[in-house]
């Protein structure tokens, strides 16, 4: 298959072409023949101009790739190693959406062919691959796994808006359905992985490692904001406490904050959906995502309590939220915790403002019916502060009093700033 694919006789298919498929699929492109495929053509047509509709890459990224986009599943059939990298969300119950998953597998199901290689890489619960994607891909193709093709998974590990860290600089997790299966997979990925290659010894084993790698590091959220609530109550600064127990070699440095997007927010209830199937409800993984669920309305909570404490009814007020994608300094807004703690202020019937110098504002309309500022406007008796966007970290108090009315209030959820008392703005930070 890797000298097929060198020679460029067979080509990689990569199904999926968001923040995680797309740089997978160019990075393949620089090697191989590659076709990239989306079921969604007006994302198709952006990448056809070379434009990343997630606006994590430059278009010189896409230059020298030999790569074809499509949105016709046909064009899958000239395919032989397929890169399944689709989204995998969860429903309003927080159950697995395999959806896109299905839809994927059924397409590539079409496409295969005797010595086809499948290998999946979106987020899943440990058995969903043999499990739930491979029998769609026999039903469909009439071909058995291990005489006809192989099957394999490799976790991704992208971190949105890391641009040290990037994909040949994150070690590769792979794995196949026998050992044969895992060598070629591990090899045709080395070709563009500089970190390294780690074999797992089974899928199961791949599956699990990637869930695992995102529920702690939400228990480990959780815990901060926990102790944040805590120490909120006792009128100590949790920041400076983190700050103090950081002097500790052994201490590990997380912090307090709202956990969205779509790896940290999500992938821990693919595995509470499956140990519940096997009779088991994990405590600790649900109190987690309990505790941080849970954070919108929290800090809702306090804001109201700040206003109410300077005479302000909430009805009569204006708040600004400056900053609602997922995270710092990209544009995705998927399972934004800031789009919840808007509609919990408006619980409030509190007049919110959103602004955001990376989101979209048809994306956030549509996905959340929110309406997004193209600016500040002013006299807000509150301003919050929700993403670290490095726009954000130059601005300073007198930026937010010149937007602020009497008795300023700001809401500071990633301890970005530094107010003194004498700053005449009343702080709070989580």
């Amino acid at each position: 298959m890797l000298n097929d694919l060198k020679q460029k006789k067979k080509q990689i298919a990569v199904i999926g072409l968001g923040y995680v498929g797309l740089p997978i699929a160019l990075e393949f492109a620089r090697q191989f023949r590659v076709i990239g495929y989306d079921s969604n053509p007006d994302r198709v047509a952006m990448l056809q101009r070379s434009e990343d509709p997630s606006r994590q890459l430059p278009a010189d990224a896409f230059a020298g790739a030999d790569i074809t986009f499509t949105d016709n599943p046909d064009h899958l059939r000239q395919a032989n190693f397929f890169v399944v990298a689709v989204p995998t969300p969860v429903d309003d119950y927080k159950v697995p959406d395999l959806k896109p998953l299905q839809r994927a597998s059924e397409a590539i199901g079409l496409a295969l062919k005797s010595g086809d290689y499948v290998v999946y890489e979106s987020t899943v619960y440990p058995g969903c691959t043999e499990d739930d994607c491979l029998p769609l891909l026999e039903k469909y193709s009439g071909l058995t796994l291990g005489s006809d093709f192989k099957l394999g998974y490799s976790p991704e590990r992208i971190n949105p808006g890391d641009k040290v860290r990037t994909l040949a600089d994150i070690l590769k997790v792979v794995s196949g359905n026998d050992a044969e299966a895992a060598q070629t997979i591990a090899d045709i990925y080395g070709c563009i992985i500089r970190a390294g290659i780690y074999v797992a010894p089974s899928i199961k084993v791949a599956e699990a490692a990637k869930v695992i790698e995102n529920v702690q590091r939400d228990l480990n959220i959780s815990l901060m904001n926990e102790l944040a609530i805590i120490f909120d109550k006792m009128g100590i600064d949790t920041q400076e406490v983190l700050k103090a127990a950081a002097t500790k070699w052994n201490f590990m440095p997380f912090t307090p904050g709202l956990v969205g997007g779509h790896c940290i927010g999500i992938d821990p209830y693919y595995l509470l959906y499956k140990a519940r199937q096997l009779g088991y409800d994990p405590q600790v993984i649900n109190s987690g995502r309990r505790i941080n669920d849970g954070m919108p309305a929290y800090i809702a909570t306090k804001l109201v309590q700040m206003l109410l404490q300077r005479d302000k009814s909430p009805r009569q007020t204006k708040v600004l939220v400056m900053g609602l994608t997922f995270k710092e300094n990209i544009a995705d807004i998927r399972n934004s915790k800031v789009a919840d703690l808007v509609r919990e202020l408006m619980k409030y019937a509190i007049n919110v403002h959103v602004v955001d110098p990376h989101a979209s504002p048809n994306e956030v309309a549509h996905e959340y019916r929110l309406t997004l500022m193209d600016r500040p406007s002013s006299q807000y008796d509150a301003i919050i502060v929700a993403v670290g966007h490095d726009e954000y970290k130059v601005l300073d108090v007198p930026y937010f009093k010149s937007l602020m009315n009497g008795a300023p209030i700001l809401l500071d959820l990633k301890g970005l700033y530094s107010v003194q008392k004498d700053d005449e703005i009343q702080y709070w930070r989580l």
